[in-house]
């Protein structure tokens, strides 16, 4: 496969050195970035995007400095759920401006640069139907830029939500080189386990990135009025086989609560307020283990 140096011609737009410009400048913001940690599923609607905005409020809770980058290019959430949508990124120096959460996390997301809620993500072109062979391409660039042009201090650590899917994994391992480890979220059925296997098998294999282990989201339903805990699984064995059958951690089940969706909707913290429910103690020893792991 050819690489941009082997063009022979780009019209005099240097492409080539374009991308050597951006790749220094995105080393150089990593290098205050203690740990990069892709938060990552096979599966669509496993709450991968609650889950990242609720852990990045437990890392601060935990007095870290923490970043959130919405890697889901067409269908980005975390700036709502993190209560920044109202923010537009200017120029300050070093590059633009993150939005910051109630809670302090700094976030950015292509959300940020839309007009309107209901705009959609379009790239200027003939015609968008014939667009679909450079998509991808532009998409990472894009990817690129949101964390190489952000001035986001040091951090202890940068999420990255990624959307469904594990093709763009061995992209962003490629951006962040040695830097970047993967959790990856399953929801409790056989489906999503199925699907979530080939995402552990992309992260490890085929990507390269340590994955610090596997979570089931959404495991249980609790009654915000009695405290009942009902299991979709009762015997609690599915995502645990499925972590110790490709030999990394089960990092635990994280129940469902509909307070938790509703923070998200209204874009506010849900640990500062609730962190004593079942789904925040939950969250709050994932994340403990989180931190073991990256050694905070």
């Amino acid at each position: 496969m050819k690489t941009y140096h082997d063009i022979a011609t780009d019209g005099g737009s240097d492409v080539a050195g374009q991308v050597a410009d951006q790749m220094a400048r995105l080393s150089s913001r990593l290098a205050r970035v203690g740990h990069v940690v892709a938060i990552m599923s096979g599966k669509g609607g496993v709450g991968k995007s609650t889950l990242t905005a609720a852990l990045a409020e437990a890392f601060a809770l935990m007095s870290h400095s923490v970043g959130i980058v919405d890697a889901d290019i067409n269908g980005p959430s975390v700036a709502l759920m993190t209560g920044v949508r109202h923010h537009v990124p200017h120029p300050v120096p070093g590059g633009m401006s993150p939005a910051t959460s109630a809670s302090g996390v700094k976030v950015m997301s292509m959300d940020l640069f839309l007009q309107h809620d209901s705009s959609a993500v379009l790239w200027e072109a003939p015609s968008q139907r014939h667009a679909y062979t450079w998509r991808p391409m532009v998409e990472m660039g894009v990817l690129r830029e949101l964390i190489a042009d952000t001035a986001w201090g040091a951090l202890d650590v940068l999420f990255i939500d990624l959307p469904p899917g594990s093709d763009r994994l061995p992209n962003l391992a490629d951006l962040v080189e040695d830097r970047a480890a993967a959790v990856v979220v399953t929801g409790p059925t056989a489906v999503s386990h199925g699907v979530v296997a080939r995402s552990i098998t992309a992260a490890a294999d085929v990507a390269g990135l340590p994955v610090v282990g596997l979570v089931e989201n959404m495991s249980s339903y609790v009654c915000t009025a009695c405290g009942h805990e009902e299991y979709y699984d009762r015997s609690g064995s599915g995502a645990a086989e499925l972590a110790a059958a490709h030999d990394i951690p089960f990092l635990g089940r994280i129940p469902f609560d509909s307070r938790l969706a509703l923070a998200a909707d209204r874009g506010e913290p849900f640990l500062a307020h609730a962190g004593d429910a079942p789904v925040g103690r939950a969250i709050m020893a994932l994340a403990a283990r989180m931190k073991d792991y990256l050694q905070l």
